[in-house]
């Protein structure tokens, strides 16, 4: 496809501003942030913001990301996986042991497209993505 990926460390808040500017920089041409940290959580929507400053089409693993702003997110559906995690509830109040119980992961994930930041972008979203989403925020 030709892609070429560069990995951007960012130790906090402080240095978002200057990421973003080395992603200017570089001509980057889209961003992924898949780092779960709770610090992305919490600055989702500057985050957001500066990918649109920086006219860079972001995905984000938080849904909060393109309800705030950003291009697109896809991540594990936390209504399901707190579904999940009751039935994990109800066998250990029926007496299993928690160390015995397997680790699962995600089973269903939700895609959210935010059309508005897309033309903000100058993007064309193609109908087989807005058809996939489980939500478009026109």
């Amino acid at each position: 496809m030709g892609l070429h990926l560069e990995a951007i460390e960012v130790r906090g808040p402080d240095e978002f501003e200057s990421a973003f500017s080395a992603m200017t920089k570089m001509r980057v041409q889209g961003l992924v942030l898949a780092h779960q940290d709770p610090v992305f959580h919490v600055h989702a929507q500057r985050l957001a913001s500066l990918a649109l400053k920086s006219r860079l089409p972001a995905v984000f693993y938080l849904k909060d990301f393109a309800e705030q702003g950003g291009f697109i997110s896809y991540a594990p559906s936390y209504i399901d996986l707190f579904r999940r995690a009751a039935v994990y509830v109800d066998k250990i109040l029926k007496g299993a042991k928690p160390g015995d119980l397997p680790v699962e992961q995600p089973q269903k994930f939700e895609l959210i497209v935010n059309a508005k930041t897309g033309r903000a972008l100058g993007l064309t979203i193609p109908t087989s993505l807005r058809v996939r989403a489980d939500r478009v925020i026109e």
